[in-house]
């Protein structure tokens, strides 16, 4: 009763093979807005053009696929749980001196 599942499993779950829903919202928000900083605001310098496309180009950068990872954006928050949710473990061994105990066998 071995089963053998193929490593792409998960894949036939996702859009295109590569995005969640969220990706797609994610990312298509980032357009949007730009899309409407772009009708908005006048183009008048590099600074500004950049600026306006950085929501694009930063959930551009979210959603990108990556090995190991689904993308950018579960790297980060994998990155962030790590560095926030860090347990302290703390190791006694096996020949701890426990104060009382020790005490009482030694008289």
């Amino acid at each position: 009763m071995n089963y053998l599942i193929p490593a792409n499993t998960k894949r036939g779950n996702l859009i295109l093979g590569l995005f969640r829903p969220f990706d797609l919202i994610l990312f298509g928000t980032g357009v949007i807005i730009s899309v409407i900083l772009l009708a908005i605001m006048p183009l008048s310098s590099t600074v500004v053009t950049v600026l306006v496309l950085a929501p694009a180009l930063i959930t551009g950068f979210l959603v990108i696929p990556i090995p190991y990872y689904h993308n950018m954006l579960n790297v980060l928050m994998e990155l962030f749980e790590f560095i926030t949710s860090r347990q302290k473990y703390i190791w006694k061994g096996w020949c701890v001196e426990y104060g009382e105990e020790n005490s009482k066998s030694v008289h």
